[in-house]
This record gives C-alpha cells, structure tokens and sequence, in this order.
C-alpha cells in the first residue's frame, strides 16, 4: 500500500511540478477518501515548508503532513461533511494566509450551462468576474476566471498574486472546454494572464484574457482584472431621449482619434491626454462646434499604435492608453451629459498575430479559419476570424454588445464589412475557396452580420449601427426580414470618392465631369447613406483635405469651403474627420497632435468659423435633415449646367413646410444675374454664403434678400435673381 501512495503521490506531483493537470478539483482542496471513509484535504504550495489548516472563523483544524518536498500536503479527517477552511502557509522567512481556491467548485462553474443562451452571457461570464461571498458567515471576496481553451493540455491561472507561476494555480477544465477558477483574495486591479499548454503538452506564448476588461500596455501586455459594477452613470435622460427615428434625426458627426487630437506636452514628452481630461477639452470643443456626435477611431484594446485601433486584441477592453474602463465612462457620461451622442468603431473583421492574443490561442485556430485561404489577410497580415464557428460568432456578437450594456455608446461603426461579405475580397484567381454554391459571398459572415444587428436593435433599440462597406451589396441598410444585413446606415463611399476625384479637378476642366458630383443621387434611396470624409482620405500620401483643392491659397480655400457647404446640403448623414474642421494643412499623423497653431491665421479660423456656422443651420433647419431617405426630401433645380459648373437644389422637410434652397457655384468665374427657379411667389433670403469674410471669402456681393418675379426659371414659374459668388456655396429660405 505504501509503495502505491508513493507511486500516485509521485505522479501526481510530477503532473502538478510540469503543469500537465486538467481537473486540479478533483485532487485538490476537499475531496472523498478513496481509501476509507471521510475527507481528505490537499494543497498545492511550492516552496511552502509547513501549512495549518484553520476555519474561516479562524480555529485550527490541523497541520498538514507534506508528501513531496516539491509543495504537495495532505491533511485527512474523519467526517463526512464538507466544510470551508483557510490555510496559513509557512514559507520559512515568512507566513501566508489562503482561502484555498480548490474549494470553491460551485462557485468556478456558475454560469457555464446557460452562457449559451445568449451572447452577452459571454462577458458576463467569461474572464474575470469579480464576486463577493457569504460563507459560513464570514465575507469572501475574490475573482471567478474562465477561458475557453478546448484543445489545450493545461491552462494555469498566473500573475503577481502567484509570482506568474503557472505551477501554483492549476485551472479546471470542463466537460465543454472552458478552464475556471475562483481565487479568493484577488479584487479589482489585480494584474493576470493565463498559461497554456496545446494538445500535446507544448507550452505556448502566455496569453491576455480574451475576454478581459482591462490590459496594460507594452510590454507585459497583462490583464488587468476590472468591476464595471462601480461607476455611477448620469446619463438617462439621453438614454431616453434617443429613442427616435434616427434617419429624420440630425447627424454632424466628427471622427476622432484620441491619440492625436491633442496632446499635452511636459519637457521633452508629448502625452496623450486621459479620457477625463477629453471629457473636458474635447467635450467642449465639440459643444462648441456644434457637432452632434462623435465617432472615435477603434479605442478596444490594441498592440500596435500605428494600426490606429485597426488591429484589436482585447475586443471586450477599451485601450489603457488614455485611463481605465471608468475614466471612458466618464468620457461617455460627459458627452451624453452635453447632448452630444457617442459611435465607436467595431473591428469584428481581423485581428493581429501578436503572440499573446488570440492567435492559435490554444494551439489551434480556435478563433480563425485554419485554411490561409480563408484565415489569413495578406493586406493586412492578419487572421480572420471563423464566422461559421458558433463559439466565435457569441464572442463577436458579444464583443459589440459589451459595448452599448457597459461603456453606453450610441453606436457602433463595423470596419471593413465588404472584406467580410466576399472570400475573394483582395484575393487573386486561387487564392480563395467558394462557397458551397460556388460563389463568392461568405454566408457565414453574411449570417453573423445579421444576427448582429438583430441583436443590437433588439436589445438597445435606441442605439444604431453603420457599415463601412465599399461595394454594391444589396441591402446593407435594409432589415433582415426584407433580406438586408440589417444596419442602420452605410458610409457612402462612392459619394466621398466621386466628389473628392471632381473637387481635385481644376475649375476649367469641371465641366467635363459634372456627372461625378451629381451621381449619387441616382442610388441615393439604395441605401441609409453617411456622407464620410474620414480619416482614410488624409492618410498614406493622399495630403490633406485642403491639400487637395486645386489653385493658389485663396482659391483652395475657397474650394474647400464650398465644398463642405455642398456636402451639409446634400442627403445623407454627414462625417467629417477632425482637423478638416480648421483646414489643417498637413496629412494626418497619428504620432502628433492636430496642428491647432494654425489657427492663429484668418484663412483656418474663416474654415472652422463655417463648419461652426454649418452645424447651426443643419441642426436648425429640418429640410437639411428630416427627408434625406425620402424622395419628397430633395429636388433639383438645376442639374444641368455642367457648361459653367452650377448645381443647384432644393431640400425639404418632411414635418413642415419648410424648404431650404442650395446653388453651388464651382468655378472661380462669379455668375452675375443667375435666374434661380423657386416654387412660390415671395422673398427669399440668403441665410448662409461660403464667401464671406467671416469664413475668409472674397464677399462678393450676393445680396441678403430677394424679391421673387413671375418669370420662369428651371421650369418653375416663379424665379430669383442671383448674384453667385465665384467658388461658393450659398443657402437660402424663403422668409414670408
């Protein structure tokens, strides 16, 4: 019999000393004596040279004997009860009280049967859950693990708390492939990762809880265990108020990345301010302006900075850059606080190889396609993720869902959708695999996307989501039910390129591609359109917005200025990457600040004066709004004179009367006595003129107000006469 013991002994501390144990629970903590009748206790604590076994009320129970010099103890008792206990180890130079975590097996499992049910189970489950128990009377607060690891060996919980040991905290695997433990004595703070080991016992790259809330930055790149329970929102009368019809709402979206809007420089160090310092600066910046939302550049947890977020591996944490989880919520409360709504860039399309994130995470393409020719990105020398494995599609599905529960954002803006939809995206003649039909459309993605927005809408019916998609594909903004993917808008990527390719057109040769600003209006009503200029048009060699604006300084200017006239007018939802506000001069550089010193000059305050003004008029007038998915919202006057570069058009509202007329006047050759169609007899005034010296215009003399003629124009029987401005935009209303 003693040489049996010695040999199970010997195993088991051979398994526990090389990490190659899958149910720690049932050789650890209390278990039934195999053999005879009642309990046996054992205790895994390498170094530990003695233990005492003590109730949770502090009475000694016992001193364990130790089997192995390694750290295996054994302390056996006659009843048949179980109980809770605590155990004082003796490590020579000093002693250490535990609550033994190998106890806890309820408490490492809850959760697990029903985390299938729906996907937001998934962060409410998984990672590290902070919980808070009574046992035997006595308060026990600790952490709850669980990962999802179905083809690892062993997975072993480390961190400070165990010297990133992963020999001292064996995680137990169940039936269904996750790993779990409850450690007592961890809080909130508490800094983690988890050890694995694949198949076949090879140990892998330590690796961050994919489901983790919280991480540091290089280079340990650790969990940080986060209680999104404690932060006190304020922000329920926001909540309530976007309960509406977002497509007749106003939209002024300014896209931001936090890294780079502004930043704080102390000797030789230029800091990135903190979430609570945006939440005054940037806040008021955008009150100030008069945008109604901000979209902020991917903020889940990132390796890289030069990927700008576009390259996520902790989906489930905002990025420790700038704060903690509640430092974003308070970022977040602050704008809704001011009336200034929050989308947030969602990046289910890729993710990086970094060794510590979900890459082979268990020794196996756990989370990707494992054909490269479905899970590999060449562009981007990034996985894909397998949208056909339901595990992945409840982690994505979850992973954007966390957002609007937890962090309350508004909406959630998908990245790369067509990338997603089509296996042959950037791909040549066998590189891909079709699908089952023999076609190029990945179900599978198209399937997740659905799923997606049905459960955004469903449970936040408040919230919204836009895709970034580039191609024809049909319904992108239509409900499931018709056969759409279910999104709520789409970025209109062919207006953006269209009218950017004619803006950068000089003035003289215009005429020749008059098509190019008035095309979007045939597929207008395809689609739930935002009209984006983002920050991928002032990236990669492509200069800034004003850079691109053919002729000497003033007539840049002038050109951008109209431009950005046109575009409020025009339907769609409208987004405007930061800097463009104020005509930086210089390319993006996600490294630097935004370029505020120059707006001590009069040509980027008469910029950002005009977006200013922009935002006035588009929040206060309906007609710019209301009817930008309705055909009853948009007219047009003058569609035809592409000889002298002249649009115009009339928007209108779909709740009132009011109608609000556009003339873009797109050459630098003012146009003097033009004859402008209106529907009624009355006056008119100019509410709105990009030429003005309050925007550093020319102030041509446009006039203010207008006395219509029974003389027609444009078909209408009633007309105006103009005075157009050269390289100007002007609004005008009808006022009596």
């Amino acid at each position: 019999m003693k040489r049996s013991l010695s040999s199970q002994v010997s195993r088991l501390v051979q398994q526990l000393s090389n990490v190659r144990l899958k149910e720690p629970f049932s050789v650890l903590g209390l278990n039934q004596d195999k053999n005879k009748s009642g309990l046996v206790l054992r205790a895994w604590q390498p170094d530990a040279t003695a233990i005492t076994v003590k109730s949770l009320s502090g009475e000694i129970l016992g001193s364990m004997q130790q089997l192995a010099k390694q750290g295996l103890f054994e302390l056996k008792f006659d009843t048949e009860q179980r109980f809770n206990y605590c155990l004082e180890v003796d490590y020579g130079k000093h002693t250490l009280a535990v609550i033994d975590p190998y106890q806890f097996t309820e408490e490492a499992y809850e959760g697990l049967a029903t985390m299938s049910h729906a996907p937001e189970n998934i962060y409410q489950v998984l990672g590290a859950q902070v919980k808070s128990l009574v046992v035997d009377g006595v308060s026990v607060n600790g952490v709850r693990f669980a990962v999802y690891a179905p083809s690892a060996f062993s997975v072993s919980l480390i961190g400070d708390f165990n010297q990133w040991d992963g020999r001292r905290m064996p995680m137990q695997r169940s039936l269904d492939g996750h790993w779990v433990l409850f450690v007592p004595g961890l809080a909130a703070g508490t800094k983690y990762k988890y050890e694995l080991k694949d198949l076949h016992g090879n140990s892998l790259p330590h690796k961050t809880d994919p489901v983790g809330f919280y991480a540091e930055q290089y280079p340990s790149f650790a969990s940080v265990v986060w209680d999104h329970s404690q932060y006190q929102w304020n922000d329920q009368a926001w909540i309530e108020s976007q309960l509406n019809d977002k497509l007749t709402q106003p939209m002024s979206i300014y896209e931001v990345h936090l890294g780079s809007w502004k930043r704080k420089v102390e000797g030789q160090e230029n800091q990135y301010l903190s979430y609570r310092e945006l939440a005054v600066e940037l806040v008021n910046y955008i009150k100030e302006m008069g945008y109604t939302h901000i979209e902020i550049l991917p903020i889940s947890e990132f390796p890289f900075d030069g990927s700008w977020g576009y390259q996520p591996i902790g989906l489930f944490a905002p990025t420790s850059r700038f704060g903690n989880p509640d430092d974003l919520k308070y970022l977040i409360d602050q704008c809704h606080q001011h009336g200034i709504g929050v989308i947030v860039d969602w990046v289910p399309a890729h993710f990086p190889s970094d060794s510590h994130g979900l890459a082979k995470f268990d020794g196996t393409a756990l989370y990707e396609y494992e054909d490269p020719r479905r899970g590999w990105h060449n562009d981007w020398n990034s996985y894909i993720y397998d949208f056909g494995r339901d595990t992945v599609r409840q982690f994505l599905v979850a992973s954007a869902l966390i957002w609007l529960d937890k962090f309350h954002v508004d909406g959630l803006r998908v990245d790369a959708v067509a990338s997603m939809l089509y296996w042959d995206y950037s791909r040549e003649e066998g590189e891909w695999v079709p699908n089952v039909d023999g076609g190029n459309h990945n179900y599978e993605a198209i399937s997740l996307l659905k799923w997606f927005n049905e459960e955004v809408y469903r449970q936040y019916p408040h919230a919204m989501t836009i895709a970034e998609e580039s191609t024809a594909f049909a319904g992108v903004s239509r409900p499931t039910f018709t056969g759409g993917l279910g999104f709520g808008f789409k970025w209109n990527m062919g207006w953006m390129h269209d009218s950017l390719t004619y803006m950068q057109k000089d003035p003289a040769f215009r005429k020749y591609h008059h098509s190019e600003i008035t095309f979007a209006m045939v597929y207008n009503y395809d689609e739930n359109f935002v009209l984006p200029i983002s920050h991928d048009e002032v990236v990669h060699g492509k200069g800034s917005l004003i850079g691109k604006m053919p002729g000497d300084e003033w007539q840049q200017a002038a050109n951008l200025r109209a431009y950005t006239a046109f575009m409020f007018a025009h339907p769609g939802k409208k987004l405007n990457f930061m800097g463009t506000e104020f005509a930086q001069s210089s390319e993006w550089n996600h490294d630097t600040s935004l370029e505020w010193n120059v707006l001590k000059y009069p040509k980027h305050q008469g910029q950002q004066a005009l977006v200013k003004q922009l935002n006035t008029v588009y929040r206060s007038h309906a007609a710019m709004y209301e009817g930008d998915y309705d055909t009853q919202g948009f007219t047009w006057i003058d569609l035809d004179d592409w000889e002298n570069s002249i649009l115009a058009f009339q928007r209108n509202a779909l709740s009132s009367q009011e109608s609000l007329f556009v003339v873009c006047n797109f050459t630098p050759v003012p146009r003097d006595g033009y004859r402008l169609g209106v529907p009624e007899q009355g006056r008119y005034r100019i509410i709105l003129n990009t030429d003005s010296e309050l925007y550093w215009g020319g102030n041509y003399d446009a006039g203010i107000e207008f006395q219509s003629e029974a003389i027609t124009g444009h078909g209408r029987e009633n007309s105006i006469i103009l005075n157009l401005p050269p390289l100007a935009t002007l609004y005008l209303i009808k006022i009596d």
